[in-house]
């Protein structure tokens, strides 16, 4: 037996060396994304990575076969050679399912830079084995063998071990790149040493005639570089896959799949690039907030779901649909031509009004819709959306359940609705807020029973601001509750002040928000209001909108009732004017009705007569006093007496007054 001795092309023994960089950092970076993925793409980021690493170690060891030339003859066996790449790519896989968690322990460390190593090991020596040759025979230096095994398992695991845990900091890249260094060689420097352990020997003397110089292998070069290719393929598409994952997911909505604001914004700059003009729909849903609160927000996603597919219906190649967010979807369309933007939101309104079956539950949506146009209403993104905004909160204003185009007046609107909201937040400490009181009136014994508690507003630079102007701002605002705390101090403070001159015990109502009972904090407003003034608690009486026992019946009767049982009267105001009518005196113990004004605004109606009538009757049955609001003729106040009110308040008997007048008139009646 001669052993022969082999020589290395450098050239090529380099390109192992790069090949085996190159793709130990492709694994290694696409193996960076499993510990960043969930379920299904989890599993796929494991597959590729596995695939490209077991790959990228077989190239590597038959390019440096193709380095080495022993001026034999030599073939592979197919079968063993296949074996060698899946036991390189089953290794790899290993290795990565171990160490993919996020944070990796100590063992599992181990574990997986065993499965590395012993990979490019089995690898290594199964594709030895599969040369054939009848001039060779293969022993090995056993010696060499071991340390061959072991390169590569310490360089396995110091490649994982930077890959896991430094995977998530600022500098990972960096990491990654030392962590490929080191793969790539644990691979070079096992095939290398592996090869040092191989000994290759000739079985005759004669045999060596038969050695020639042998150039590079093309049974060995096609299966190579087409392997090398394909890992590059893999490598490419998983890559440029995710960029269009990642552009889908930062483009669409998770909940809807509808395209979102970034895509939004995309659209826009792509379309005012252009002259042609187009409408922007800005749609958000009427009372979205009391349909979570109500039944939850899984509902409210599921509404949200279904109220975009609706939307969905009417987009085409003209049209785009958004969600911005929240119950806010926007529509773009650029066919006005064939229907006109007042036309479309028609539709939608008519589509949303439709009934909505989620969970077992029927629910009937209506939305607010407001429309801008361009150039018209605006040259830019910005400009455009604030003019759809603005129209859709004024539709909201004006009832909701419609659209409305934006216009300039519109926009005047808006400047004083924030000038307004600017100004309540300083108005109580500025003290630009007072209280006007509207007596209260019998008519059968021709004297006031008590005062109505109003409030006023004088802006310094807009003026006198009517009630029905800021008292819903300062509801939607919350700035209600500490403007109720302030009211109620301030009347019960002046009615002590009125019933201490002497007045037979002239009582004090003030009206409460239905925003101040879902703060629960009522209890404590009137409490603090009767402590500091001293009043008793039967001279105040406390007026609440039907609106409130419809919708906040069990925060009232929690809040009131205990005020009730120490002596503080309840009213229902605006009693008839719309909501559950007769359904809803039984809900809380009243002391009080107040008809609505309406009655006596149309009173020769026939049919308010009757309604009128029957009211009365009511109260009487259920000894409750009743108070008719908007007396203003002496006509009406004659009806009332006939039918048997005669409580009653409006401006026929005195307008609001400042606090200052309240003694005044008092004294001139008693004159």
């Amino acid at each position: 037996m001669i052993r022969l001795l082999g020589s290395y092309d450098s050239w090529i023994v380099l390109l192992s060396l790069v090949i085996a960089l190159f793709t130990s950092y492709s694994a290694l970076n696409l193996s960076y994304k499993i510990s960043n993925s969930n379920g299904r793409s989890k599993l796929g980021w494991l597959i590729i990575s596995g695939f490209v690493m077991g790959c990228g170690i077989w190239t590597m060891h038959f390019v440096g076969m193709m380095a080495f030339h022993l001026g034999v003859e030599v073939n592979y066996d197919v079968l063993t050679t296949v074996i060698s790449i899946l036991a390189s790519i089953l290794a790899s896989l290993l290795a990565f399912y171990v160490t993919m968690a996020k944070q990796v322990t100590q063992a599992k460390l181990v574990v997986g830079s065993l499965f590395m190593g012993s990979g490019i090991v089995t690898m290594h020596y199964t594709g030895m084995a599969s040369m054939e040759s009848s001039l060779l025979t293969i022993t090995y230096n056993e010696t060499l063998w071991i340390i061959s095994a072991i390169i590569a398992v310490i360089a396995s695991y110091a490649a994982l071990y930077l890959l896991t845990r430094f995977r998530n900091e600022s500098r990972a890249r960096w990491f990654k790149l030392a962590a490929a260094l080191l793969m790539g060689l644990a691979v070079t420097g096992m095939h290398y040493t592996g090869m040092e352990a191989a000994m290759f020997w000739c079985s005759t003397p004669e045999a060596l005639d038969q050695l020639r110089e042998e150039g590079i292998d093309l049974s060995l070069l096609i299966p190579v570089s087409s392997v090398m290719i394909l890992v590059v393929l893999v490598t490419w598409t998983a890559l440029y896959w995710e960029r269009l994952v990642l552009k889908r997911m930062a483009y669409s909505d998770p909940l809807t799949g509808l395209p979102n604001r970034h895509a939004m914004n995309h659209e826009f700059d792509e379309t005012l690039r252009g002259s042609q003009e187009f409408a922007v729909l800005f749609i958000d849903l009427d009372q979205f907030k009391l349909i979570n609160d109500t039944l939850g927000h899984d509902v409210g996603d599921l509404l949200v779901k279904e109220v975009g597919s609706r939307i969905n219906q009417f987009v085409n190649k003209q049209r785009h649909i958004f969600r911005l967010g929240g119950d806010e979807f926007l529509l773009v369309t650029k066919d006005l031509r064939q229907l006109t933007a007042e036309s479309l939101a028609e539709l939608i309104l008519e589509e949303l009004r439709r009934p909505f079956w989620l969970e077992g539950n029927e629910l009937y949506v209506t939305s607010s819709i407001g429309i801008s146009f361009a150039p018209q209403h605006g040259q830019s993104r910005t400009e455009l959306l604030k003019a759809a905004d603005t129209a859709m909160y004024y539709a909201k204003s004006q009832g909701k359940n419609q659209y409305c185009a934006y216009n300039e007046e519109l926009d005047r609107k808006l400047a004083r609705r924030m000038e307004i909201e600017k100004g309540l937040r300083t108005a109580l400490m500025l003290g630009e807020l007072s209280t006007f009181y509207q007596p209260k009136w019998n008519a059968a014994m021709n004297k006031p029973v008590g005062f109505e508690a109003l409030l006023r507003w004088k802006h310094p630079q807009l003026g006198a601001i009517a009630p029905d102007e800021f008292i819903p701002i300062a509801e939607e605002t919350g700035l209600i509750v500490p403007i109720t705390r302030w009211v109620l101090d301030q009347a019960c403070k002046d009615c002590q002040s009125w019933n201490g001159r002497g007045s037979n015990a002239l009582g004090v109502s003030v009206n409460l928000s239905a925003n101040v009972f879902e703060t629960r904090s009522v209890q404590d407003m009137v409490n603090e209001a009767l402590v500091h003034s001293g009043l008793r608690p039967e001279l105040l009486e406390l007026e609440i909108t039907e609106s409130t026992v419809m919708y906040h019946a069990t925060e009232a009767t929690e809040q009131l009732v205990p005020l009730q049982e120490a002596g503080v009267r309840v009213s229902m105001d605006n009693f008839g004017s719309g909501y559950s009518f007769l359904g809803s005196i039984d809900r809380i113990p009243f002391q009080t009705l107040k008809m609505d004004k309406l009655y006596m605004q149309d009173f020769e109606s026939p049919s308010k007569r009757a309604i009128v009538n029957t009211i009365i009757t009511l109260a009487q049955q259920l000894n409750i006093e009743l108070v008719a609001e908007g007396v203003e003729t002496e006509r009406q106040l004659q009806f009332l007496r006939q039918a048997g009110c005669s409580i009653m308040q409006g401006y026929y008997f005195k307008k609001p007054m400042p606090r200052e007048e309240v003694d005044a008139w008092l004294d001139g009646l008693s004159a």
